[in-house]
């Protein structure tokens, strides 16, 4: 979904009276939970969303000029510590999440569309238990965290191999097509190549 605030919600915006709301969706282990910060039930684009209301909570959402991973933290409180280990299984590592901003209008109607905010990856979460309830928080990482991370790939035709029946599905390639662009990189590392002239032993080009 684009990140592209349209021109009513500009408008409301710079409003005098700005009323708005978040919309969260949390992809949990078995199902996808819908969540916003008003009462109530609310639906918005064919998914109802259940209110939270002071119970949730979000980080500040920021960017800025510099190609960097800024993460977000969701916290959801006043959860029953009977229900502690279903959030512990639920929850899983590398589930999307999304945060849209909302507006509404003077009479309560949403105004069209919510703006994606912000979309990462749920990480693990956070648990604060006093006992009777609990406090649940979930850091959302952005998908530039995985620059951070060492890539254990190698230019090879045995590692070229491992990704190329997914490769073929997704170019819609027939699943017999043959790939060895990486069946001569072993042999480059000794080459020599000569430019202009000819080549002085058998194994120069």
């Amino acid at each position: 979904m684009p990140r592209v605030m349209t021109a009513a919600m500009a408008t409301a915006l710079c409003a005098p009276v700005v009323r708005m709301a978040i919309l969260a969706s949390l992809q949990f282990g078995d199902n996808t939970i819908y969540v916003w910060t008003g009462i109530g039930p609310m639906t918005w684009n064919s998914m109802t969303f259940q209110g939270v209301g002071q119970f949730g909570d979000i980080s500040e959402i920021s960017e800025d000029s510099n190609v960097e991973a800024k993460n977000v933290s969701i916290s959801l409180s006043g959860i029953p510590s009977s229900l502690i280990n279903e959030v512990l299984f639920q929850v899983r590592v590398l589930r999307t999440a999304q945060i849209w901003l909302a507006l509404y209008d003077g009479s309560g109607n949403l105004i069209s569309t919510p703006l994606l905010s912000y979309q990462g990856m749920m990480d693990a979460p956070q648990l604060a238990d006093d006992g009777k309830t609990c406090t649940c928080t979930i850091s959302l990482e952005n998908v530039l965290v995985d620059l951070n991370r060492e890539v254990y790939r190698r230019f090879t035709d045995e590692d070229q191999q491992m990704d190329l029946a997914a490769t073929l599905s997704r170019l819609h390639m027939a699943a017999n097509t043959v790939d060895t662009g990486f069946t001569h990189v072993a042999g480059l590392q000794e080459q020599i190549t000569f430019w202009g002239r000819t080549p002085s032993s058998v194994n120069n080009v």
